[in-house]
């Protein structure tokens, strides 16, 4: 048996085979195979989620080999990337096109594939999560059929799998709507959480990216602001909260501080109220975390399973070290932010059973029906997918 873990280390599993996909028709003859033995399959991206997704004992998936910017189209400004590229190997080739993600995380050591899968975003109140950038993918489903699919051609596993938790099949490629190229320039500044609150949409809608880190106990919160300039780079990059330069090389930041990780989406206007409960929770139970809370904001999309479907959010991290017990500090807040119609983050923790989750995301059922359409045996399903099944 082989090892694998997720980044923070906090997630283990043995498998009882690590597959390195090195091209699609691999890929086509992994799935079919599997489903012929009745076995069963997860794809590991770059182990970057908080989340049970890939933890199984059967065949893992690596598709680190497929990787590259496929195409560019300068037009239409899209391109093909195969399905395991790391983030921050996107950023050069697409701006050797003139072209750029429209949004990216703070984060950019993960795969593509693995990114869009969970719906992972950055922070703009008019920007959308990296799964609302797919504009097609091309899957080798549990049959070994290699299919392509997009607005206009296989449309319900498109709106699906754009979102897809690794339960369609193999993703090898995706086709990403994306934007001109564009230097960015960034600022930040402390001030009291009660004006950062009070202020963030004001500074929001007059920047294309904002969020803030509020650290308890205190009552500072660390403020990121990040517009557009016409300024060129300015090289050697400066640090972070300074940098003016390419939007890959400005978006992303090092967090190396190992940790674990819950995030809730909510709607808006209960941001503010919200984190208000939190920092309370904070202030009298949990007096003990460090770790700071991170506020940011995320445009309404159309993606089935988005934690902003259909409804501008306000999205609310907590964190803390991987060498602790995070349960009783997440499970308290998760109580909080349910309390606020709150969504879950698909990379980072959450305790909610089926029903719940069925009651946070209006097409569930349209999801799990597409789902089973292509792979009826269910071999894309480890056991958590099966027991939120």
């Amino acid at each position: 048996m082989a090892n694998w873990s997720n980044w923070s280390g906090a997630l283990t599993a043995d498998p009882a085979t690590i597959h390195f996909v090195r091209t699609e028709a691999d890929a086509q003859a992994v799935a079919a195979q599997a489903t012929a033995d009745r076995r069963r399959i997860r794809v590991a991206g770059a182990c970057h989620s908080h989340a049970p997704l890939v933890q199984h004992d059967d065949i893992l998936v690596d598709p680190q080999a497929l990787t590259g910017v496929v195409s560019t189209d300068q037009e239409n400004k899209t391109a093909w990337v195969a399905a395991g590229t790391r983030i921050f190997a996107m950023g050069a080739p697409l701006l050797h096109a003139g072209l750029a993600l429209q949004n990216q995380g703070d984060i950019d050591q993960q795969a593509i594939c693995g990114a869009t899968a969970t719906g992972t975003h950055g922070t703009g109140s008019r920007l959308q999560n990296l799964s609302a950038s797919v504009i097609g993918a091309r899957i080798a489903l549990a049959n070994g059929e290699l299919v392509e699919c997009s607005a206009d051609h296989n449309a319900d596993l498109w709106r699906a799998s754009r979102l897809h938790l690794g339960a369609f099949g193999i993703v090898t490629q995706l086709n990403l709507q994306l934007m001109n190229a564009r230097c960015l320039q960034e600022s930040q500044w402390q001030c009291p959480l009660d004006s950062a609150l009070a202020r963030f949409d004001e500074v929001s809608q007059a920047h294309r990216h904002h969020e803030f880190f509020w650290y308890p106990r205190t009552d500072s919160a660390q403020c990121k602001a990040i517009s557009e300039t016409e300024l060129a780079p300015q090289y050697p990059l400066a640090s972070e909260g300074e940098r003016c330069a390419w939007s890959h090389e400005v978006l992303p930041n090092h967090r190396p501080h190992r940790h674990t990780e819950m995030e809730y989406s909510v709607p808006a206007d209960a941001g503010p109220e919200c984190m208000a409960e939190i920092r309370k929770l904070l202030e009298t139970r949990f007096t003990d975390v460090s770790w700071p809370v991170e506020y940011r904001s995320l445009a309404a999309d159309e993606v089935w399973l988005s934690s902003a479907y259909q409804r501008p959010t306000v999205t609310i991290s907590v964190h803390e070290d991987v060498r602790k017990n995070d349960e009783p500090y997440f499970r308290a807040c998760e109580d909080i932010f349910l309390a606020y119609d709150g969504r879950p983050h698909w990379g980072k923790v959450n305790y909610l059973n089926t029903q719940q989750l069925q009651s946070c995301h209006a097409r569930w059922d349209d999801w799990w029906q597409v789902r089973d359409s292509v792979d009826p045996e269910g071999t894309f399903l480890n056991q958590y997918m099966q027991s939120i099944r």
